[in-house]
C-alpha cells in the first residue's frame, strides 16, 4: 500500500480530477511515455480502489515530481486495461489534423499533440479510428475540397496545392478514387457523394445513460411552418434511434446527405409514422428535405417520400459541451414530453414525422414535432 503524496493531491486539485478517499494500491502495470516537448521519458503510475476506476500519474524520475494526473478506467474483460487518456490523445490528434489541413501534418507533430511516442501515436490512432493518420488526413482534405468545389468558391488547381497533393494530376486521381468522379466535373455538376465525416473518437465511447433532469436550465419553443416538400431518405431495418440506425446502416450515410442541398440547410433525422414506412423498415431514418420540383440524382438505396405542409413546434435546448450531447437530447425530449400545446391553441399532430437536427453544442439540441390548430 502506498499513500498518495501531497504533491499528487495538489495536482489533482489544480486539474479538478476527482480523488477517491483512502489509500490506493500501486498496480503492477507500469508503462512509460515519451514527451517530445521535454525530450524525456515519464513513468505511468496507477492507483486503484474501485474495481474499474482509478487515477494515473506521469512521474518524472529526474525531478521526482508528478507532472500530470488523469482518470483511468479498466474494462471488465480480465487482463485488459483501457485508459481513457488514450482516447483523449486520439481526439487531440483528430482536432489537430482538422485545424491544420492546409499545413504539412507529420507523425512527429501528432506525437507532440498526443504526448505519446510516434510509434504509439500511430498505433492508437489506427486502433480507435480504423485508419492511419495519413489516410484520415487525405480523406478529410478531399471532403473539405469537395464542399468548396460544390459551393463554387475554389479552383481545382488551388485546392490541389493548398491541401498538399503536390500536383493537379495527383489531386484529380485521389478525388476520383475517393468519390468516383473528376473534381472539375463535380464542380460543374455536383452529385451526391460520400463525404468523410470525422467523428471524434471520444464520442464513440459515450453510451446511453440516465440523465438527471433536475438541473435543466431552459428549452426555447418556437412555432414554425414547413411547406410541402420531398424528403430523400435512407431507411434502416428496425432502428428506432440513432445508435440502432448506425449499427444497421452505418454512419457513412450522413456524409452522403451532407453533400446534398437541403431546404433547411442541413440533413435531418426523422421518426416516421406508420403511413410513411415500408414493411420491414425502420421508424428512424436520415434524409434531406428538398423542394417539390427537385429533379436531382437520387443515391442508390435511397427513397423519396412526400411530406405535406405542416406547422411544427421547434424545441431548442441551451448550448452544451459536445461530450454531453446525450444529456442535451434527453433534456429537450423531457421538456417536449411535459409540454401541452393546448396552452397556445394547438394539439400534437403525429401523422407527420418528428424531426431531429444534428446535435451541435454551439447552438443547442433541436427537435421538431408537428402540431395542428384546435377546433374552435
Amino acid at each position: 500500500m502506498q499513500r498518495i503524496p501531497k504533491l499528487f493531491a495538489k495536482i489533482l486539485m489544480q486539474k479538478r480530477v476527482s480523488l477517491f478517499a483512502g489509500c490506493y494500491n500501486l498496480q503492477h502495470d507500469h508503462r512509460q511515455v515519451f514527451l517530445k516537448t521535454t525530450g524525456r521519458l515519464f513513468d505511468v503510475r496507477v492507483w486503484r480502489k474501485e474495481p474499474y476506476k482509478g487515477i494515473f500519474l506521469l512521474y518524472d524520475k529526474k525531478s521526482r515530481e508528478y507532472v500530470y494526473a488523469g482518470v483511468v478506467e479498466w474494462t471488465r474483460k480480465p487482463g485488459l486495461i483501457k485508459m481513457q487518456e488514450q482516447i483523449l490523445a486520439v481526439q487531440r490528434m483528430q482536432e489537430y489534423i482538422e485545424s491544420h489541413l492546409d499545413e504539412e501534418i507529420t507523425l512527429a507533430r501528432l506525437s507532440e499533440v498526443s504526448h505519446y511516442s510516434p510509434w504509439h501515436s500511430y498505433r492508437i490512432f489506427r486502433e480507435h479510428t480504423g485508419m492511419t493518420p495519413s489516410d484520415y488526413t487525405r480523406r478529410l482534405r478531399l471532403s473539405k475540397s469537395a464542399v468548396r468545389l460544390k459551393n463554387g468558391n475554389a479552383r481545382v488547381a488551388d485546392l490541389a496545392y493548398e491541401y498538399g497533393f503536390g500536383s493537379v494530376d495527383g489531386f484529380q486521381r485521389a478525388f476520383r478514387r475517393e468519390f468516383g468522379c473528376n473534381p472539375g466535373d463535380y464542380a460543374r455538376h455536383p452529385i451526391p457523394i460520400p463525404l468523410f465525416i470525422p467523428y471524434g473518437v471520444k464520442f464513440r465511447e459515450i453510451r446511453k445513460e440516465y440523465a438527471d433532469m433536475e438541473n435543466v436550465q431552459s428549452v426555447f419553443i418556437q412555432l414554425i411552418h414547413k411547406p410541402e416538400r420531398k424528403c430523400i431518405i435512407k431507411r434502416g431495418r428496425k432502428a428506432e434511434d440513432y445508435f440502432e440506425y448506425c449499427e444497421e446502416v452505418g454512419c457513412e450515410v450522413w456524409g452522403i446527405l451532407m453533400s446534398m442541398d437541403s431546404l433547411c440547410g442541413e440533413p435531418v433525422c426523422l421518426w416516421l409514422p406508420e403511413t410513411y414506412r415500408k414493411p420491414g423498415t425502420s421508424t428512424y431514418v436520415q434524409g434531406v428535405e428538398v423542394p417539390m420540383d427537385c429533379q436531382g440524382p437520387i443515391p442508390d438505396g435511397f427513397d423519396i417520400i412526400v411530406l405535406p405542409a405542416a406547422q411544427y413546434l421547434a424545441f431548442q435546448g441551451e448550448p452544451f459541451r459536445e461530450e454531453d450531447y446525450q444529456q442535451a437530447i434527453a433534456a429537450v425530449q423531457h421538456a417536449m414530453g411535459k409540454y401541452n400545446p393546448a396552452v397556445i391553441g394547438y394539439a400534437w399532430d403525429d401523422s407527420n414525422p418528428r424531426i431531429q437536427l444534428e446535435p451541435r453544442g454551439e447552438r443547442g439540441y433541436i427537435e421538431l414535432r408537428a402540431v395542428k390548430r384546435l377546433n374552435g
